[in-house]
């Protein structure tokens, strides 16, 4: 499983919530199947429908990654 906020502990410098997304789609092109957001992204720029667009990137790529398989 995923966690949001196992993500921001590796990529500390991660300075904004557009950053984020590329590191979510990456987990879910190494092979996580779940993806739990356990803490909102401490970015200014974070958007109201924050939890709406990880999970959106995190679809996408995960299936995106199963269709090649």
């Amino acid at each position: 499983m995923l966690y949001l906020s196992e993500i921001l502990l590796r990529h500390h410098g991660t300075e904004s919530f557009s950053d984020l997304i590329p590191l979510v789609q990456e987990g879910a092109r190494r092979g996580e199947i779940f993806f739990r957001m356990d803490i909102k992204p401490p970015f200014p720029d974070t958007p109201e429908d924050w939890e709406d667009r990880l999970e959106a990137a995190f679809t996408a790529a995960l299936d995106a990654t199963q269709q090649r398989e």
